[in-house]
């Protein structure tokens, strides 16, 4: 995207007066995305964006400028200006670049710009119908589906270059059902990093059909019931609690500002031992992968938590310089405006050996989570509330009636003690996830667990 002799220039202008690290960041990158709403097309958009990103690192400072430009002229202008908030006598100098060689683990068959607006908006009636046709108690559907080509040249004064290409494409549908003056919800997502060929197996259809279920089913639902209950908590997006109440604070920047509950506990048990956790931003095709993070780091697999012990954290350059902590390819950033911070990528509790039907038998009285809506989280304590958004009482080890008005309150270490059965069920489900202004693409995940015993809020005592 530039010349390797115009990178090497830039990196050797930013550290000229002094500092440890010097990073260029370009980007390109089209999105599209299109909506429906009750068979009309509410919404149709396209971008471009086309930058530059430059990094500046000094001891525990970092400076950072962009640039929405490729213009050699404006780069090295931008260059100088964020070069000169350094002054020390301690000149690094970039001799060279050489390419880092990236393990392309996914090919493309059906990319965004091959797809024409049509067959899109084909897509999202075929998804409208089918969530009517399941039932007559559906009131209203909404679908959205988008789609990124992303482009990255990556250089840093580490003497190594990256270039780097991703495509993701994401289907959300959320349907409305109505029954005698009630009304409820479903929603189901859908992404892949990949292209349209995601639909070869899981079609738009499937997707709303799902929705639509849940939706009606939970018209039939009795109040939650309010106490502390035995929780199974459903696989896949079942993944969010861990994520949020958790992951968050495995994060090492988390670490460094001492706001997190896991700091100092590296080797130490956590959770019950029947509890492994993972992020792996290098498996094929999954939402939250990719080749190289934001920094032109290879990313693999990262065992978080191995048989209740925690024995890694999630890094970025920044903070395994600072902490010593081994570097873990998660140094992610929304786009060449931003800079990365360590983030989760795909995150999940590994797959068990519990059949998920017992696990389920094994509740005399409790609550079935299958699918959660909105929560909050406090990072620095694990601290948790999160809504039920399909639910049901679980009564004599049989899943009984949906439940409704139900959240889960809790704190996440002290629920990590307490999972008894890990199912062998592992699932995954797509999302979007928020840090210091920036939002990316992350996939949750786990199997069927069981929780002995969590805080259920609920208008039925």
């Amino acid at each position: 995207m530039i010349k390797l002799s115009l990178a090497k220039k830039i990196l050797n202008i930013l550290l000229k007066n002094g500092g440890d690290f010097s990073e260029i960041f370009i980007q390109k990158r089209i999105a599209n995305s299109l909506s429906l709403e009750d068979r009309k097309l509410e919404n149709a958009s396209s971008g471009f964006e086309l930058g530059c990103g430059l990094r500046l690192i000094r001891g525990d400072s970092t400076f950072f400028a962009y640039i929405d430009s490729l213009t050699e002229e404006k780069i090295l202008n931008a260059a100088k200006i964020l070069g000169s908030a350094v002054n020390s006598s301690s000149e690094v100098k970039v001799l060279d670049l050489a390419q880092r060689k990236l393990e392309q683990r996914w090919i493309i068959k059906d990319p965004p710009s091959k797809k024409k607006q049509a067959a899109k908006k084909e897509m999202l009636l075929k998804a409208d119908s089918c969530a009517r046709e399941y039932s007559g108690s559906i009131i209203q559907v909404t679908g959205s589906l988008s789609d990124i080509e992303n482009e990255e040249f990556i250089a840093s004064s580490e003497g190594l270059f990256i270039q780097n290409s991703s495509v993701k494409v994401f289907l959300a549908v959320n349907v409305v059902a109505e029954k005698k003056g009630q009304i409820r919800t479903g929603y189901k997502s859908f992404g892949k990093t990949s292209g349209y060929e995601i639909f070869d197996n899981t079609s738009p259809e499937d997707i709303s059909l799902r929705a639509a279920i849940i939706a009606v089913k939970m018209l039939d639902a009795v109040n939650a019931p309010a106490g502390a209950f035995p929780v199974v908590i459903g696989p896949a997006f079942g993944g969010v609690i861990f994520h949020e109440a958790c992951g968050h604070g495995l994060e090492a920047d988390a670490i460094i500002k001492d706001a997190s509950v896991f700091k100092d506990r590296l080797n130490k048990k956590i959770a019950n031992s029947r509890v492994t956790a993972i992020d792996n931003p290098s498996m094929p095709y999954h939402w939250g992968s990719y080749t190289a993070d934001g920094e032109g780091y290879p990313p693999g697999e990262n065992i978080l938590i191995e048989n209740g012990v925690l024995v890694n954290y999630i890094t970025d350059y920044k903070s395994a310089k600072k902490t010593g902590f081994k570097r873990t390819g998660n140094g992610r950033r929304q786009s060449y405006r931003d800079i990365p911070l360590p983030r989760m990528s795909n995150t999940y509790i590994a797959c068990g050996n519990d059949n998920p039907d017992d696990i389920i038998k094994s509740v005399s009285r409790g609550i079935y989570a299958k699918e959660f809506s909105g929560g909050q989280v406090d990072p620095a304590t694990g601290d948790f509330v999160f809504g039920i958004s399909e639910g049901y009482l679980i009564i004599n080890g049989v899943i009984a009636e949906p439940v409704k008005g139900a959240t889960l309150i809790g704190n996440g270490p002290r629920i990590l003690k307490k999972i008894e059965y890990v199912g062998n069920n592992l699932d995954f489900a797509p999302g979007f996830c928020g840090k210091a202004g920036q939002s990316i693409a992350n996939e949750v995940g786990q199997p069927t667990i069981l929780v002995s015993s969590m805080t259920v809020g609920g208008t039925s005592v």
